[in-house]
């Protein structure tokens, strides 16, 4: 499992990102506080407080540069 830190502060961010994700077939969590939801959930990714970074979990055994490479965008080094 890789886990990197991100940034969804606008709502087309959001729709772009889900999108992005759906190309893997691999899980995806996001972590914000003590709540955990499936970052393939548009609903659920808008129940956080987008204000703030989040944590995504990438539960992955392999191809975990390509999907980092293409969400490098939403992500905060």
């Amino acid at each position: 499992m890789k886990t990197v830190r991100i940034s969804l502060n606008s709502i087309d961010k959001v729709k772009s990102f889900v999108n992005d994700l759906s190309k893997f077939d691999v899980d995806f969590d996001l972590v914000s506080g003590r709540y955990v939801i499936d970052a393939k959930s548009i609903m659920g990714i808008f129940s956080l407080d987008l204000s703030k970074p989040i944590d995504l979990n990438i539960h992955a055994e392999s191809g975990v540069e390509e999907i980092l490479a293409l969400l490098s965008p939403y992500i905060i080094d």
